[in-house]
Parts: C-alpha cells; sequence; structure tokens
C-alpha cells in the first residue's frame, strides 16, 4: 500500500488534487485507515493510470468519470482505444513541429488541417463508448463502428478538406457527425436496403432527365426545374441527416473539379455531364438558398 504523499511522489500529482479526485469519486482510495489517512494498492494505481491517459487527451474530469462508472466499460479495451488516440495525438503534433520547422526556416505554410482533427476522433470515441448497445444492435458489432473509424483515420486529410468546406468548420462537422450517428442509431437508415435499388434508378432516371441535352444553358428554366427536381429528391433521401450548409456547394464543385467524379460521370451522361451538372446547380444555389 502507498500513502497519499508517495502516490503524489510516484505521479507528480499534487496531495491536494488526489484528495480532490477522492471528493468526487473519480479516484477513491484502496482503504482509509483509522487515522483518516488513504491507501492506495496496484488496483488503485492503474485506475489512477487509466485517469492520466484520459486528461491527457484533453477529456474532462466529469467526462473521465461518466466514462469509468459505465457499466460497459471495459479497461483493456480502453486502453487500446486511448492508445490508437494517442497515436493520432503524437502524429499530429509531429505534423505541427514540421509546420513549425519549416515557419523557423523562413517558409510560407498557410497550413491549418493539423489544429482540429483529433476533437473529431475524440468525439467519435466518446460516442462508442456511450452508445456501446445501439452501436452493436445497428451495426452488428463494435467491431464494426471501428472499422468505421479506422477507415477515416485513414482518410484524415481528405476528411478535413471536405468537413471545411462542405461543414464550414470541423467542429461544425464532428457535431453534425455526432447528431447523424444519434439519428442512425434512433430511428435507424433513413432508407432500408429493399428501398436502395429504386431510389438509385430514381436518382439516374433524374440525372438523365438533367443531362439529355447539353447544349442547353444551364441556367434555362427547363434545366432548372429538372436541377431542383434532382436536388429535392437526395435531400428526401438523407432524411434528417446533417449534409452541412455548403454541400450543394461542394457538390457542384466535385462535378466541375474532381477528376474522378468528372469521369465517372462524363462516362455514364456523356462527354461534358459533370461540367454541366455542376454548372446547373451552381446557378440553382444562386436562386435558391440550399
Amino acid at each position: 500500500m502507498m500513502t497519499v504523499k508517495q502516490v503524489s511522489s510516484l505521479t507528480g500529482i499534487s496531495v491536494r488534487t488526489l484528495q480532490f479526485y477522492d471528493e468526487i469519486g473519480l479516484f477513491r482510495p484502496t482503504k482509509v485507515t483509522a487515522a483518516g489517512y488513504r491507501l492506495y494498492d496496484d488496483a488503485a494505481l492503474e485506475v489512477l493510470q487509466q485517469i492520466l491517459f484520459f486528461k491527457e487527451l484533453d477529456f474532462t474530469l466529469k467526462e473521465i468519470k461518466a466514462i469509468m462508472e459505465n457499466p460497459r466499460f471495459d479497461k483493456t479495451a480502453a486502453f487500446e482505444k486511448q492508445r490508437e488516440l494517442i497515436l493520432i495525438k503524437r502524429d499530429r503534433l509531429n505534423a505541427l513541429l514540421d509546420l513549425l520547422d519549416k515557419l523557423v526556416k523562413g517558409e510560407r505554410c498557410m497550413e491549418f488541417k493539423d489544429f482540429d482533427m483529433n476533437d473529431y476522433f475524440r468525439a467519435l470515441y466518446d460516442f462508442r463508448t456511450a452508445h456501446g448497445d445501439e452501436i452493436t444492435e445497428r451495426l452488428g458489432s463494435m467491431e464494426a463502428f471501428d472499422k468505421i473509424i479506422s477507415e477515416l483515420k485513414g482518410n484524415e486529410e481528405k476528411i478535413t478538406d471536405m468537413a471545411v468546406r462542405e461543414y464550414g468548420s470541423l467542429e461544425a462537422f464532428t457535431n453534425a457527425m455526432k447528431k447523424n450517428f444519434q439519428e442512425y442509431l434512433s430511428h435507424g437508415p433513413s432508407v432500408s436496403q429493399s428501398e436502395i435499388p429504386g431510389l438509385i434508378e430514381k436518382t439516374e432516371e433524374l440525372t438523365k432527365k438533367l443531362t439529355t441535352d447539353l447544349s442547353r444553358d444551364t441556367a434555362s428554366p427547363e434545366v432548372q426545374e429538372a436541377v431542383r427536381e434532382l436536388i429535392f429528391f437526395t435531400n428526401e433521401c438523407n432524411g434528417t441527416m446533417d449534409m452541412g450548409e455548403n454541400h450543394w456547394s461542394f457538390m457542384a464543385e466535385l462535378y466541375l473539379t474532381n477528376p474522378a467524379f468528372i469521369e465517372t460521370t462524363d462516362k455514364k451522361y456523356g462527354s461534358g455531364a459533370a461540367e454541366f451538372i455542376g454548372r446547373a446547380i451552381q446557378a440553382c444555389l444562386k436562386k435558391t438558398r440550399l
């Protein structure tokens, strides 16, 4: 057993802080002697270690307490997830150090993507911890959700770029994704599996209607009627999902500038179809707020 002073010396945490953790029920001693001295065993120190990992990841004491008191809390799984998040933080800090090195050398670097993604992945981890049962019910297993997170990590730069352009900021994107996940868990997907083929067919039908004559003026009434019909139908399919305030502006940009998007669209609907759709959406956005 270790005294509170010994734990303080070992960890660098002040005695007063350890006493405060006890007072709020976050980290309690293994036993308290008749004289009122707090004593801690190895199991208690493991709990403190876990708390410190959460603090390193910028969780609040209230959040840490809620996570660790959750009946579904798994110590080993938490260590694994903390390791993943700390690796993300390490990579982010390394990127910031590289950026600082460039700035010290006098290089001009307008890079901002390395400042915020940690908050997004932490929000996903919060969501995973709080909604384990619902995630398993909807996705079949927690591993399925973890796979989604891993895929997101693998495309971090693209996600950052998309998030800022489509949602205005990473904070807005993070909040929207939390809302969308909650909607999914509460109500399921906005469309059922059996409906998907019909929806794809309808989307293709509306896109063909829009691109039937690529020589038309994209701002003409007939083209605008067709693009509004396509946009309305797509929004209906998205249901209550928050797609971002700049979603359709972002989509127009994809049609106009993304090589893969352009190639696929032109191959399916005719040469120049991607640019036509992009221009039509832009013309629509000038008249209607979408």
